[in-house]
C-alpha cells in the first residue's frame, strides 16, 4: 500500500446490531429519555437508576452518524473525493446553480474557484477583487463534509472583500441519525456540470494576479516555498475520470476513485484479479484499496519509470472491463471467493 495510506485504519467488524457488549436493546428502551428527568452533575448517579454516573450514561453527548457520501448527487463525486483526500494542489472554476441565483440574484457574476487547500487551512477567502477561493481540505469538520464546504461558500458570498472565511462547524444534527443530511451541500448550490480540474505542481494559484508587476511580500514567498516543498508530484489521467498518478517516493502509484457501490465493485475487482486483468500497465501491481467518503479507491504500484501518460491506454481498457464485470451478476466461483477475501483484506478506511 502507498505511504499515503499509512494513516488509514483497517475496518473492524462489529456485531450486526451495533450495540455494545452487555447492553441489550431492551434495557436501553426501558430507560427514560434525558428530557424526562432533570439533569444532574456529571459525577452524580444517573437519575435513570442504572447505577452509573450521569456523564457515562444519559449525560453522554450522542453524536449523529456522519453522512457517508458527502458529495453524493454530483456526477463528479469521485473527483470531489479525490480533491478532498488525495490530491495536494488542484483548482476548478465553479458556477452557481440556477436555482440558487434565482433566490439570490446578488450572487450572479461572482468568480469562484474551488481549490484543494488554502493558506492556514482556512475554508474560504475572498480576494480584494471579490473572487472567492473555496477549499476542499480544511481544519474545520462536522459530520457532513459537503455541508461544511457549502456553508463556507455561502458565507464567502456575503463576506467582506479581502477577508478569510472561517464558519463555525455545524451544530450536532447537521446530519440526521440515519446518516442523511439536513443542510445544503455543494450539490444544492453548484451547477451540475462536472468540474474542469487543473492539477498544479505547487500553490502559486494562491497569489492574486499582480496589477503592477511587483514582487510578492517576502513572508508570502516563504509560505509558498514551504507549501510547495510538501507537494507530491501528481497528475490526473485524461482517458478516465478521477484517476490520479502520483510519485510520493521512488515508486509511482495510481489511485482511481470509483463511483460504484462498494459490494458490486469489490466483486468486479475480484473477477478481474482472478483473471489476471486487474492491471493499469506493464509492471503495475494492484496493492489494495482505500475507502474514502463512502467510495472505494483501488491503488496500483507502477513501474519505477511510469508516468501518467503510460497509464492512459491501460486505464481506459480496464474501465471497460470493470463496467462489464460490474454488470456480471453471476455468483462468484469458489476460486473467486478466495481471491475476494484477499481483495477485501487489503481495503483500508481513511478517516
Amino acid at each position: 500500500m502507498p505511504s499515503s495510506a499509512a494513516s488509514g485504519a483497517a475496518t473492524i467488524g462489529l456485531p450486526a446490531g451495533g450495540a455494545a457488549f452487555g447492553t441489550g436493546a431492551g434495557s436501553a428502551a426501558a430507560r427514560p429519555e434525558p428530557g424526562e428527568f432533570p439533569a444532574v452533575g456529571p459525577r452524580s448517579p444517573c437519575p435513570c437508576g442504572s447505577g452509573r454516573r450521569y456523564k457515562a450514561c444519559h449525560g453522554v453527548r450522542r453524536r449523529p452518524a456522519p453522512v457517508l457520501r458527502p458529495f453524493a448527487g454530483r456526477v463528479d463525486e469521485p473527483d470531489l473525493v479525490a480533491l478532498r483526500e488525495l490530491v495536494p494542489s488542484a483548482t476548478a472554476p465553479l458556477t452557481l446553480a440556477a436555482g440558487h441565483l434565482q433566490e439570490h440574484p446578488e450572487h450572479a457574476g461572482r468568480s469562484i474557484v474551488l481549490g484543494t487547500m488554502l493558506p492556514q487551512a482556512v475554508p474560504a477567502l475572498v480576494r480584494d477583487n471579490g473572487e472567492i477561493l473555496l477549499a476542499m481540505q480544511t481544519g474545520i469538520a462536522s459530520d457532513d463534509a459537503g455541508a461544511d464546504i457549502a456553508r463556507a461558500l455561502l458565507e464567502a458570498l456575503d463576506a467582506d472583500l479581502g477577508t478569510p472565511v472561517i464558519p463555525r462547524p455545524a451544530a450536532a444534527g447537521s446530519a440526521r441519525g440515519d446518516g442523511s443530511r439536513a443542510a445544503p451541500t455543494l450539490a444544492d448550490l453548484l451547477d451540475p456540470a462536472p468540474l474542469d480540474i487543473t492539477v498544479h505542481s505547487g500553490f502559486t494559484w494562491w497569489l492574486p494576479p499582480s496589477e503592477d508587476g511587483g514582487s510578492p511580500d517576502p513572508q508570502v514567498v516563504a509560505l509558498l516555498e514551504r507549501a510547495n516543498a510538501a507537494v507530491v508530484p501528481t497528475a490526473r489521467l485524461t482517458s478516465v475520470d478521477a484517476a490520479y498518478w502520483c510519485r510520493p517516493g521512488e515508486r509511482a502509484h495510481l489511485r482511481w476513485v470509483q463511483p460504484y457501490d462498494e459490494e458490486p465493485l469489490l466483486d468486479a475487482l475480484t473477477r478481474l484479479a482472478a483473471a489476471n486483468s486487474l492491471t493499469v500497465g506493464d509492471e503495475s501491481r494492484f496493492v489494495g484499496s482505500l475507502r474514502v467518503d463512502g467510495l472505494v479507491v483501488p491503488v496500483w504500484d507502477l513501474a519505477p519509470d511510469a508516468d501518467a501518460a503510460s497509464c492512459e491506454e491501460a486505464a481506459a481498457t480496464l474501465r471497460d472491463q470493470l463496467e462489464n464485470a460490474i454488470a456480471d451478476r453471476t455468483p462468484l466461483t469458489p476460486a473467486e471467493r478466495r481471491v475476494r477475501a484477499g481483495v477485501v483484506g487489503r481495503t483500508l478506511t481513511l478517516r
